[in-house]
């Protein structure tokens, strides 16, 4: 369906609607969705940043997600109330299962950001992009995370994700436009739908964000 994620990109950029750069900011979920974001901000000319969230695997699998945890200026959890309920896990043991993936964020906050805090939000347009969406509890989180900080227009861009999921987004996380260009049925793993999908380096998070940072005005095109 998609080449890589620089094709996803480009595609996704196509669909963006009339934005003023000086009012938008283009924040990624890493790391899968840096290399997308970084295509959508360069193509408008916007900035870039990126939402710290990591999932909180059931234990013994995972790749299946109980949760997902955030750090705002206070971390976030976000539940996925059906699998914590029927695996007997109240929200102080996912706490606990959270610690490492806190842990982790903290260091890739360090390692791609150097310090510099995060991107002013309050008021803007808010583009939230990741390579694809499985079960949403990610995604959720971090737009329950961006919700918060007070962005006057929350877009969440997708090259691929199943429309359950996305319409329970629209109503729990308070989107106000989706721009999706696949919603398969049924639907398989985000890979699934990429001929190359590598996992992205760090230092290729990193190098983006040090790029696109600030926005630069409005690229020659995609």
């Amino acid at each position: 369906m998609f080449q890589d994620r620089t094709d996803a990109g480009r595609q996704l950029l196509a669909r963006m609607p009339a934005l003023d750069p000086a009012e938008t900011v283009v924040v990624a979920l890493p790391r899968g969705g840096v290399p997308i974001g970084e295509i959508i901000a360069e193509g408008l000319g916007a900035p870039l940043d990126i939402v710290f969230v990591r999932k909180v695997g059931f234990p013994g699998h995972r790749e299946l997600a109980l949760a997902a945890v955030t750090n705002g200026a206070e971390p976030g959890l976000v539940v996925n109330e059906d699998i914590a309920r029927s695996a007997g896990l109240d929200r102080d043991r996912i706490w606990e299962l959270a610690q490492p993936e806190l842990r982790e964020i903290a260091r890739r906050r360090d390692s791609y950001l150097g310090g510099r805090a995060a991107l002013p939000i309050r008021g803007k347009t808010v583009i939230v992009v990741d390579d694809g969406i499985a079960t949403g509890a990610t995604m959720r989180a971090s737009l329950q995370n961006l919700r918060s900080r007070g962005p006057s227009r929350l877009i969440l861009a997708v090259p691929v994700a199943p429309e359950d999921t996305l319409a329970e987004l629209e109503e729990s996380a308070g989107i106000d436009e989706v721009i999706c260009l696949k919603t398969p049925e049924p639907f398989y793993a985000v890979g699934a739908y990429y001929r190359k999908f590598d996992q992205v380096s760090d230092d290729a998070v990193t190098t983006a964000l040090a790029l696109v940072s600030t926005g630069s005005g409005p690229a020659s095109g995609p």
